[in-house]
């Protein structure tokens, strides 16, 4: 009987150790990636997805037979040896049964044994995910990869970074990581709210009275209309105009206009701002029609996420000035929108 009680002991104890060495692997993806991934289409992604969610539930079941195992070769230990030998023997087992277990050859065991069992594994936590779910382990959906994968990713961290970083600072990483993908259309002064000046138009007194009050520092020059911009018209040098000899604003413009299609990108205008060293762009669509104004300030404005306002802003946000149609374009007591 006594030789019997500890083959028993014997063989409970090793699967003690081979259980304890076991740790299910884990996707090097988030699963916040993973379900990013998954929600593109990515099939491995979906595998990858449903995995770790019955992982938690693995890690629980190891933990569970872990402590049953321990529990039992104490009663056995008892059993053969005896009140005082037994917890003595059961003490020293509760103390080293880690560190054997993550002994290398043993540690290697055991991660090949579940790795052979693992869809069967898988199979029985999927079934019983109602019972796993009630004695799932706090502890265990914390676990997950430390390294970042994706810009998504980091946006959703920085944004749920509530009492580490401020407002103001989540603003500024958010705006930098989003900048490189922000198209020029998304952030220009749209062609319906656009201030210009014809260039035959003689710049006297009552006529730079209503440049100043429009709010801009820079306007375009149009030879007809908006689609044919000729020249960029500074303001602020026309303060040192003499309103007694009244010029057009042919002559007083600045001839260098630049253009810039909207679906560039801002990282794209950026550089082109550098490069020129202007301060306005024409933006212009595939057939080269004007539909905005791009300035250096609201790419700027987009790569730290604050609004500049200076002297010469009439509004703060021009494009909700377009979007309430100010001009009434397009409108029609019997027209309607398809």
């Amino acid at each position: 009987m006594s030789t019997f009680l500890i083959i028993v002991s014997a063989v409970v104890f090793i699967s003690l150790v081979l259980v304890a060495g076991v740790r299910p692997g884990r996707s090097r993806l988030s699963l916040f990636e993973l379900e990013r991934r998954a929600e593109d289409g990515d099939k491995q992604a979906k595998k990858e997805l449903e995995r770790e969610g019955l992982i938690i539930d693995v890690v629980s079941l190891i933990k569970i037979k872990t402590a049953v195992l321990l529990v039992g070769f104490a009663i056995l230990a008892i059993l053969t040896f005896g009140w005082a030998i037994g917890v003595i023997t059961s003490i020293l087992v509760a103390i080293l049964y880690g560190p054997i277990a993550n002994v290398g050859f043993i540690n290697k065991l055991s991660q090949k044994l579940y790795s052979a069992f693992e869809p069967e594994i898988l199979k029985v936590v999927k079934k019983f995910s109602k019972l796993f779910r009630v004695v799932r382990l706090k502890s265990d959906t914390e676990v997950g990869p430390s390294s970042i994968d994706s810009r998504q990713e980091l946006q959703n961290l920085v944004e749920n970074s509530d009492g580490v970083l401020t407002d103001d600072e989540k603003k500024l990483i958010l705006s930098g990581l989003s900048f490189s993908e922000s198209l020029v259309s998304s952030v220009m002064t749209p062609k319906s709210v656009i201030d210009s000046i014809k260039k035959s138009e003689f710049l006297g007194p009552l006529t730079l009275d209503e440049l100043h009050k429009t709010g801009h520092s820079r306007l375009p020059v149009i030879d007809g209309d908006i689609d044919h911009v000729v020249g960029i018209l500074h303001l602020q040098s026309l303060l040192a105009l003499d309103i007694k000899r009244s010029t057009t604003a042919e002559k007083a413009m600045d001839p260098k206009v630049y253009y810039i299609r909207e679906d560039q990108t801002l990282r794209h205008a950026l550089a082109a701002f550098l490069k020129t060293h202007h301060y306005l762009f024409v933006v212009v669509n595939e057939y080269r029609e004007t539909v905005g104004l791009l300035a250096l300030e609201d790419v700027i404005e987009t790569l730290i996420g604050q609004k500049i306002i200076d002297e010469f802003d009439a509004h703060d946000d021009l494009r909700a000035v377009a979007a309430s149609n100010p001009g009434k374009n397009i409108e029609s007591q019997k027209g309607k929108d398809i």
